[in-house]
């Protein structure tokens, strides 16, 4: 029977050898796709029960969480092409912004569905995302950041002047009682209120809201997870560490690129859809470059290419983001009333700029930190915690 093993692999041009090799990296494969399924279900499980252990911080309400579950599937988007590939670009705002206004319009002509929206708003985002694309990576580096930042404030400026019937221009676009919504109003008769997004029946306000969120966030971190660990997550971290090398071989790069970016701006687009969902309005603000900023920071501030950092970074730049801007004089006269009157008003006066409207300079600050003392992010903090919390177990236990 081997005998007969050995002939059949050798007639297929397959030694015994290679067959071992085959067999240990289908090995390997399965038990990677088991220990994605493992990551996967422990992410799940810290997102769906986000409302009990960020409660006591004062995060544990729905609109915040949705906000925390929309940017984080933003920022992992984003990393598909800044962490894997090493291509940074300065204009995936304008990605978000034409998902918002897909699924607007398709709550206006169709359906209040929020899955067709959705649906709608990720296949406008891939064209608009393929046809930037198409253009942007025609050149790298600092090159192609500044032409993908050039097509995002051309988008904006079309959204908020030109394009005022698609888009209306700066009071923005939204939903009425009086739009067709043709698949809604052949199943039933349309309210008096103003109609809100809704999963097959179920309205998408508070928490159903954000487990609809939390959700799709849940599926792409497992996409997101898988695409790095396969052939063409490999590529990309290929042409990060050294694209002239690649292309010195034959090896062309830049339809992995355009993938990466084309799958890049459909994260976007889905994220601009339930931006849409959780508040049906659509203006040309999501366009602009300060949302593009916005997704950097997020990124570099969890952690570039790790599958954890961007959500995080975005969790943790919302919920600053929240406290930080509702903060205003009368707050911190509150928090310093121990000290005497002349100190209180030296303190305040001295913390004033960096809440409320200020509350830039305060992320600016801790994103200064970030980059000079921890360079990979929120995730380096963690595994320097994690090494030295081994190194402590490791040396008690030598002691012992």
């Amino acid at each position: 029977m081997s005998e007969t093993v050995l002939t059949s692999d050798k007639a297929m041009g397959k030694s015994p050898a290679e067959k071992d090799r085959k067999n240990a990296g289908m090995a390997g494969f399965l038990s990677s796709s088991n220990s994605d399924y493992l990551m996967a279900a422990l992410f799940a499980l810290a997102i769906f029960t986000m409302p009990l252990w960020l409660a006591p911080i004062g995060a544990g309400y729905p609109d915040i969480l949705q906000k925390f579950a929309i940017f984080g599937i933003f920022a992992l988007g984003f990393n598909i092409l800044f962490g894997f590939s090493g291509y940074l670009s300065f204009g995936h705002a304008a990605f978000l912004g034409a998902g918002s206004y897909a699924a607007v319009w398709m709550f206006k002509l169709l359906s209040m569905n929020a899955v067709l929206a959705v649906a709608f708003s990720i296949v406008i985002a891939g064209i608009f995302a393929l046809a930037i694309g198409f253009v942007s990576l025609r050149r790298s580096g600092i090159y192609f950041s500044i032409l993908t930042l050039a097509f995002a404030q051309m988008s904006y400026n079309l959204a908020y002047s030109v394009l005022t019937p698609i888009t209306n221009g700066e009071t923005g676009l939204q939903i009425s009682r009086t739009d067709p919504r043709v698949l809604d109003n052949m199943f039933r008769e349309p309210g008096a209120a103003l109609p809100v997004p809704d999963f097959f029946g179920i309205e998408l306000q508070g928490w159903p809201g954000f487990y609809f969120c939390a959700t799709l966030l849940v599926l792409a971190f497992f996409l997101t997870m898988r695409i790095k660990n396969s052939t063409f997550g490999m590529m990309l971290f290929a042409i990060k560490s050294n694209q002239n090398r690649m292309a010195y071989t034959g090896f062309s790069t830049r339809p992995y690129l355009l993938a990466a970016f084309v799958i890049s701006g459909m994260y976007a687009g889905l994220a601009g859809g339930l931006l849409a969902v959780t508040d049906p309005l659509a203006g040309a603000d999501r366009m602009q470059w300060t949302a593009s900023g916005e997704v950097v920071l997020m990124t570099i501030l969890g952690g570039v290419g790790t599958l954890l950092g961007p959500v995080i970074g975005a969790a943790v730049m919302k919920y600053l983001e929240q406290i930080f801007s509702s903060f205003n004089e009368g707050v911190l006269h509150r928090a310093f009333d121990f000290l005497t009157p002349e100190l209180q008003d030296l303190m305040v006066g001295i913390t004033s700029p960096f809440v409320g409207e200020g509350w830039h300079l305060t992320l600016g600050l801790m994103f200064m930190i970030v980059v000079i003392f921890l360079p990979g992010g929120i995730m380096e903090g963690l595994r320097r915690i994690a090494s030295a919390t081994r190194g402590r177990r490791a040396g008690s236990g030598d002691a012992n």
